[in-house]
């Protein structure tokens, strides 16, 4: 879990669609970690009659990959085919029978693999938080299991974000408590960070408990929002490797303002991996962003702006190694250090200049195409630069 590489892989996996009146993007990137363990789902339009009904949801693994990517696989089908579930839709849905049958499908395939584990070889170690939406024609379903974190923009604003699943959290720390455990340095008996999670069986075994009441918790909270046409902008869905060096009004306001200069949500979904690896992520990143026709449009002003920030910053960084003369090309650190200090107008909300770096580093290897291994920015990463 704590294993990282020389220099992070920043090789994405993208995907995008649209349907629903709704259109998405995705970006995965494995980063610092020695394996990719993080896991999606995207589906617009599901089966058993919801048409009209979109799923998305993004998986964290931790201690190896096998139950995120079995959730991707088959959470959908275990939440939309069980009697719960199915028994709600049979007239109008009723909010909190959905729910109801949300929940039933957590605890069904959690209790599922428990079973294929101990049929092979004995039980699977690895666990994985899960958060996600179902958005029906009426409804916004927000879903969360651990410590990922999905968020509505309405408005403008932060609408609404789900609670992350802590072992600290008191009512979290008194479940593990009375299963017996204990909370040391924020985890579950000084071991595991989320209190909350599919998979994690070793921690699931206390005798005269039932599911929701072992050490972790497969139980997800669900939280149903009324939709609001006129208003709802963008839901952002993302693992830990995101929050852990953006806010949560710091991610909305750069989404914002990357909406108003591109349409493409890959690019978008891009950059905030991007954004977060140099801010000084050191997890697996990844992140959905679904976007309503209320979402912000392409501002011809904004994407003006965005050229004359991107030029402005190409000047500046070759004046910044012109004024090395004698003392040879400074390296990217220097560059980057030299860039923090000063009053750029119009950096990206959120992102700041960690979400420049790509062009701040593309003129410079431009300029200085001869440098020696030991600067190469693609080794280069460092936090502070926001």
């Amino acid at each position: 879990m704590g294993a990282f590489l020389d220099k992070p892989k920043m090789e994405k996996y993208n995907s995008h669609g649209e349907g629903n009146n709704v259109r998405y993007g995705l970006s995965s990137m494995q980063g610092w970690r020695v394996e990719m363990e993080d896991a999606h789902t995207a589906v617009i339009g599901l089966s058993h009659g919801l048409d009209l009904w979109s799923f998305f949801a993004v998986y964290d693994g931790h201690a190896g990959s096998q139950v995120a990517k079995y959730c991707c696989e088959h959470l959908l089908e275990h939440i939309t085919s069980n009697s719960d579930f199915q028994s709600a839709l049979q007239e109008d849905p009723s909010v909190d029978s959905v729910k109801n049958g949300i929940r039933t499908g957590f605890l069904q395939i959690d209790e599922h693999m428990r079973t294929i584990s101990e049929k092979k070889h004995g039980v699977d170690r690895s666990g994985s938080t899960a958060v996600g939406v179902m958005i029906s024609p009426s409804h916004i379903y927000f879903i969360n299991c651990g410590d990922s974190r999905g968020l509505l923009s309405r408005g403008g604003a932060v609408h609404f974000f789900t609670q992350d699943h802590k072992p600290s959290n008191p009512l979290e720390k008194e479940r593990i408590q009375n299963a017996g455990g204990s909370v040391m340095i924020q985890r579950v008996n000084g071991s595991l960070a989320v209190s909350r999670a599919l998979g994690d069986f070793d921690y699931k075994c206390v005798h005269g408990k039932g599911p929701t009441e072992q050490l972790v918790s497969p139980e997800p909270e669900v939280y149903a929002i009324e939709r609001c046409e006129a208003e709802d902008e963008f839901i952002i869905l993302a693992c830990d490797g995101i929050w852990d060096v953006m806010a949560n009004e710091e991610l909305c306001d750069f989404v914002r303002s990357r909406l108003e200069v591109t349409d493409d949500l890959e690019k978008v979904s891009n950059e905030i991996v991007d954004t977060c690896l140099y801010k000084g992520s050191r997890d697996n990143m990844s992140v959905v962003l679904i976007c309503f026709p209320g979402a912000p449009k392409v501002s011809p002003e904004a994407v003006k702006r965005e050229a004359e920030l991107d030029k402005y910053l190409e000047a500046r960084v070759e004046e910044i190694i012109k004024k090395q003369g004698d003392e040879g090309v400074p390296d990217l650190v220097h560059v980057m250090r030299t860039l923090a200090s000063e009053s750029i107008p119009n950096l990206p909300p959120g992102g700041e200049l960690a979400s420049k770096r790509s062009v701040i580093e593309a003129v410079y290897n431009k300029l200085n195409p001869y440098r020696s291994d030991d600067t190469d920015p693609d080794i280069l990463f460092f936090r502070g630069f926001s």
